[in-house]
């Protein structure tokens, strides 16, 4: 069992319970899963953050398969991950990632992984809006 289930760039809403039934399987023990959400600040912002504005590279779905297939390795294990991209306001979900494993611990592990590539190598660029109108352009692991 090492299979990426999901790996999608979004501009709908990304729909938790979705990711987590795309990790279901009788050989799974444990499943982790992580959702990202816009907050209301940032300590680089000028101002309370109101909105995130996501736009991606052509190839980001590619990347984002290629970041969940390396992060679970020789693991055990089933991702389903997606990005969303467009304006999302404070409280959506920018990132759902759901791991299904054998065992727990590769379980996290592999969570882990898919978000600290995802935040280190995945071509999605954010643009933060500040309450007082500001906006600024954040790249690849920002």
């Amino acid at each position: 069992m090492r299979e990426v289930r999901i790996a999608r760039i979004s501009q709908a809403p990304l729909d938790v319970a979705a990711h987590l039934a795309a990790v279901e399987d009788p050989r799974v023990g444990g499943v982790t899963s992580f959702i990202g959400t816009v907050r209301d600040h940032d300590p680089d912002a000028s101002d309370a953050v109101v909105a995130l504005e996501y736009s991606a590279h052509p190839d980001a779905e590619a990347a984002l398969r290629e970041i969940a297939l390396t992060a679970i390795g020789s693991a055990s294990a089933v991702v389903a991950v997606s990005h969303r991209v467009g304006r999302l306001q404070v409280g959506e979900a920018a990132v759902v990632i759901a791991v299904g494993a054998a065992h727990r611990g590769d379980a996290f592990a592999v969570c882990r992984e898919v978000i600290e590539a995802i935040k280190r190598d995945l071509p999605v660029w954010k643009r933060q809006h500040a309450a007082d109108g500001s906006a600024a352009w954040k790249g690849i692991g920002g």
